[in-house]
């Protein structure tokens, strides 16, 4: 994403940001976002913890069935 905006694409966002929310403000509004994506990387790494487990429970829940029991049940011919 960064890449296409380049180093005065930067600087000029800088510069726009001090302006608009002014030097006191801005140390507040890059905490405030920090956390944002702390608290998403947090929730995200919880999810991706749940997945294995989940799958790994569905998968011993299943009943197994042998091959004799299939023989059975299949109707006559």
């Amino acid at each position: 994403m960064l890449n296409s905006i380049g180093v005065p694409g930067i600087i000029l966002l800088v510069i726009l940001a001090l302006l608009l929310f002014g030097p006191n403000k801005l140390p507040e509004l890059g905490r405030a976002v920090g956390r944002t994506f702390k608290e998403f990387k947090e929730g995200a790494r919880d999810i991706m913890d749940d997945s294995p487990t989940t799958r790994k429970t569905e998968q011993v829940a299943q009943p197994v069935i042998s091959h004799q029991e299939v023989e059975s049940k299949r109707l006559p011919e």
